[in-house]
């Protein structure tokens, strides 16, 4: 999904502060000049949505189409991870873990750059140090990979100025003739809204109608209704929402003479009357596989007895979940509402409180963080994960419409949710100790070594979870 600057959102005062800045110790010995340094940087994490045909608001390719644009880069990409940055990736760099798959975030030196280019008059400097340009094919929309099966939904239309809308969708039946674990899942919206010119509005979505779908798959009886024992859920898709990428070891089931589901499904107005439709994109494994790893559901948040008090910031909301099996954490995903700033994800094993990950929450795009190969956590059971979200229900949020009221738990955008929708996977005991084995060889552990995420990665190799083989009897003599 794209990413996109907000210009109402940043009052003048704020770009001219960038401008005004003094600018950082950078590259002291170099000037700072656009086609040398920020362009690259440019070409790597902002031009595949900021240029012609893209879908964000400017272009952001050629030296006059950037420069004007310096101090609201400057103070974009400064945000870090906070609502509002750019790119839209959030997760705090000076904390937990650090290795994240499909990562656009700046480094502090191309931000520090970013902002010595900027408060210096935003040269341009030599063409010939421009780096080769990109080159884009407008026909692929999916960031996954082309998939293998697409299901459309049928078409909605959402007037200009009238109220969201919830409810339930037409059911679409799957036009497969097999059974096929899913690798990935990816939903974009297609509409009528010409992506140059936009709606002219920056809401929560920007050109689009749809906020979010929860669906799920499944099978139809003769009377109608929906047959849940073999039905599959999936990832909520929700506006900004990056592709779901599963675990290699644990692909989801589509099922043949199944039906794509859904009673929950928010449309809100960007503007313009507008008819749009849901496009789910599906990636197969091979004919044949079979999952190593069964899902693991923990529910972990609550939705239930939220309580944000009106003009206070830094209210805090906790969660917490036993496990009961060995897991792999796959992707973390923080899911708050409009007040929401901020979540945390900590491990609690034995007498150690260890943080995993800490992300900024920007109700505007919500995203999946999903963990380098070698970076996911394994936790054993027992193990309480715990999740803190910090909420901000003041006028300093631009997200909250009316921070003088209480708000409590409930769908809406105007109430709160509290939930981390990470996708993780459990493990057997001899999956468990087979994982750490593979940890410890891939980042060549020794035992005094610490993993974040993974406690027992470092112990001996002989893991008190495997019972100790009994010693072979001794040869009887020969005499």
């Amino acid at each position: 999904m794209p990413y996109r600057f907000c210009l109402n959102s940043v009052s003048l005062p704020l770009m001219l502060l960038g401008l005004l800045a003094p600018p950082t110790t950078f590259g002291q010995q170099d000037e700072i000049t656009f086609h040398k340094d920020i362009e690259p940087i440019l070409q790597r994490s902002c031009q595949n949505c900021h240029r012609v045909g893209g879908v964000g608001p400017m272009p952001l390719v050629t030296y006059e189409q950037v420069a004007p644009f310096a101090g609201l880069i400057e103070y974009k990409t400064g945000l870090r991870d906070r609502a509002g940055a750019m790119p839209p990736w959030y997760m705090e760099k000076n904390i937990g873990i650090q290795d994240y798959k499909n990562d656009p975030s700046l480094n502090d030196e191309e931000i520090a750059a970013i902002s010595n280019w900027a408060s210096s008059g935003a040269p341009a400097g030599d063409p010939a140090d421009a780096p080769e340009p990109l080159v884009f094919d407008d026909s692929v929309k999916w960031t996954a990979g082309e998939p293998d099966l697409i299901v459309s939904t049928n078409p909605v239309t959402k007037l200009a100025g009238t109220p969201d809308w919830w409810g339930e969708i037409d059911r679409i039946p799957v036009p497969l003739e097999e059974d096929r674990y899913v690798k990935s899942v990816e939903i974009v919206e297609v509409n009528d809204v010409n992506y140059q010119t936009g709606t002219g509005r920056e809401t929560v979505g920007g050109r689009y109608i749809f906020h979010h779908m929860i669906w799920s798959t499944a099978e139809i009886d003769e009377n109608g209704q929906r047959i849940d024992e073999n039905r599959t859920s999936w990832p909520v898709h929700e506006v900004g929402r990056n592709a779901d990428i599963f675990d290699e070891d644990s692909g989801r089931l589509l099922r043949k003479g199944a039906y794509i589901v859904s009673d929950s499904v928010h449309l809100h107005s960007n503007g313009l009357d507008t008819t749009g439709h849901l496009e789910i994109g599906f990636r197969f494994h091979p004919v044949g596989y079979q999952p190593k790893y069964e899902r693991a559901v923990l529910g972990l948040g609550n939705g239930v007895d939220i309580s944000i008090a009106g003009n206070q910031d830094s209210q805090e909301l906790h969660a917490y979940k036993a496990l009961e099996d060995n897991i792999k954490i796959v992707t973390f995903e923080p899911h708050l509402h409009a007040p929401g700033e901020r979540m945390c994800l900590e491990a609690i094993w034995g007498y150690t409180v260890e943080t995993l990950s800490c992300v900024g929450y920007d109700h505007n795009w919500v995203r999946g963080y999903a963990y380098a190969d070698n970076a996911q956590p394994l936790l054993p059971k027992g193990t309480i994960l715990h999740i803190v979200g910090y909420m901000n229900n003041t006028e300093t949020n631009p997200n909250v419409p009316d921070p003088r009221n209480w708000q409590g738990s409930g769908n809406r955008s105007v109430t709160n949710m509290f939930i981390d929708l990470g996708m993780r996977v459990k493990l057997t005991d001899e999956q468990f100790v087979e994982e750490m084995a593979e940890r410890r060889q891939a980042l060549n552990l020794g035992p005094n070594d610490h993993v974040i995420g993974c406690p027992l990665c470092a112990a001996p190799l002989v893991s008190p979870m495997v019972a100790p083989v009994p010693a072979a009897p001794a040869p009887e003599s020969s005499d």
